[in-house]
């Protein structure tokens, strides 16, 4: 198994510290809004990474924290703040966004981390580290907070592959008179009135964004060196530089062995961001009626260190692309049943239940090599609808007798198998539908076409869509599977 690591620039062979056993972090939400598909694909792609390290047989213990103080969140809660004290308004705030951030994560279908781990539990461990940085002369005190001296950090700009110099001229730096250096950041931040404070050695405060990460890691996973921090590419610098040297300052041990950093969603080739305002929030995708299957088959199209740009139009190819996949389960549901469709001769003499197995196992193993190698979802994508091109072909070109119904049971587990590792649903969901309902929502669907009445008429269908009820329109009406 095969990882580009963005710390040494290169495609590694992936071996875990101790061996069987895989120590995950990734940066989590900063719960100050709800969550737009740009942190869903992040979310998801790590939560198949998981999966898929867990089918290869390792023991994954997955960390990912919740950033529950921070400047936006006071931001937020003084926009929405009433006469309530301004304390109590972020406590409102962050309370509200992490219940519906795991609102959002179910209807996405994945799974919590381990651990969740929020930053105000774990201020205490934050102040030990910045006291081992001030006794190893890392960092320093001044009138705003406590500083971490970037200078005095000789690898600093190993992982974002910059120099000083170029990072000075480069960056946007936030000014503050009493730092030392433009670029030393803030590992705790002094207090300003009525703002969510804690008492420490330097006064009421609060922690820094980059120290939590560095904090929270090292405590939750029991361990000074990761073997995989993930996050997305614009965590590069400075949040993961700086993770980097207030961890290994303090250690002296490397904070983690291999950096996955996954591209960010677009919107006509921009980051889709809240700043921007081009942002669709998960709970915006699910009110057009979209499987959710259908946004994580888009996420897979692309390599998880490519930028990916988003369009409606895009998410329409990939539900069409999803109907073929539900189509072929139901299919082959549908003809376990079904003696006629078994009793037709074989036109095509070089096809055999052998042949039919032989293409699947094939695929099958095209798929995991596709993930052994820099987990490359679109190769493994393309292996999966190899197999089900081999079964259509068998259920609508060929034509044959029932020994081919064990080669078909064998494909459609092994669709569901590797769909399971991607985190696809792929939910049938017709026995959790009676059928005189489905029936009335034809009936229903076929009436406001009449009337011409597109719109609801679509709503009909992709409701149905998402329960696993396919539609199709033929001249003898309309037919359902």
């Amino acid at each position: 198994m095969y990882f580009y690591n963005s710390l040494t620039k290169k495609k590694e062979e992936f071996k875990p510290l101790t061996p069987g056993h895989i120590n995950l972090y990734t940066c989590g939400v900063t719960v100050y809004d709800d969550c737009h598909i740009g942190h869903a694909r992040s979310l998801y792609i790590f939560d198949c990474l998981k999966r898929y390290l867990e089918y290869r047989g390792f023991r994954v213990k997955f960390v990912r924290n919740i950033t529950d103080v921070d400047d936006k969140i006071i931001d937020r809660a003084r926009k929405e703040n009433e006469g309530e004290p301004l304390i109590d308004t972020v406590k409102m705030v962050t309370q509200r966004y992490i219940e519906r951030y795991y609102e959002d994560m179910e209807a996405l279908g994945i799974e919590r981390a381990d651990i969740e781990p929020k930053a105000t539990d774990n201020i205490s461990g934050m102040i030990a580290h910045i006291e081992g940085l001030l006794a190893k002369g890392f960092a320093y005190v001044t009138e705003s907070g406590v500083y971490f001296s970037v200078r005095k950090f000789s690898d600093y700009g190993r992982l974002s592959g910059q120099g000083i110099a170029q990072m000075q001229s480069g960056t946007r730096i936030e000014p503050d008179e009493a730092k030392q250096d433009p670029l030393d950041f803030a590992l705790w931040k002094k207090s300003k009135p009525n703002e969510p404070s804690w008492p420490s050695p330097w006064g009421e405060g609060r922690p820094g964004w980059h120290i939590e990460c560095s904090v929270m890691s090292a405590k939750y996973l029991g361990v000074e060196t990761l073997d995989i921090h993930a996050g997305g590419r614009d965590l590069i610098f400075p949040h993961h530089e700086n993770e980097i040297a207030q961890s290994e300052a303090l250690t002296g041990k490397p904070f983690a062995r291999y950096w996955l950093h996954h591209g960010l969603l677009a919107v006509e080739g921009r980051k889709m961001a809240k700043s921007l305002g081009n942002f669709v929030t998960v709970r915006d995708f699910s009110k057009r009626q979209y499987p959710i299957d259908a946004l994580k088959l888009f996420f897979l199209q692309a390599h998880y260190s490519q930028t990916l740009d988003f369009s409606w139009e895009r998410i329409d190819e990939k539900r069409s692309a999803l109907e073929t996949i539900m189509t072929f389960l139901s299919r082959v549901r549908q003809k376990q049943e079904d003696e006629e469709f078994f009793t037709k001769p074989c036109k095509d003499t070089k096809c055999s239940p052998e042949w039919l197995c032989a293409e699947v196992q094939k695929a099958k193993n095209d798929f995991l090599a596709a993930l052994d190698d820099d987990f490359n979802t679109p190769q493994a994508q393309a292996a999966l609808f190899e197999i089900i091109n081999a079964c259509n072909k068998a259920l609508y070109d060929i034509g044959y007798t029932r020994e081919y119904l064990p080669a078909l049971l064998y494909a459609q587990g092994i669709v569901l198998e590797l769909g399971g590792i991607l985190g696809l649903s792929l939910s049938g969901g017709h026995a959790a539908i009676p059928e005189p309902q489905i029936k009335m929502s034809i009936e229903m669907r076929d009436k406001l076409k009449k009337q011409k009445q597109y719109e609801e008429a679509d709503k009909i269908r992709r409701e149905l869509e998402i329960k696993g009820i396919i539609l199709e329109d033929t001249k003898d009406g309309t037919k359902w599977r």
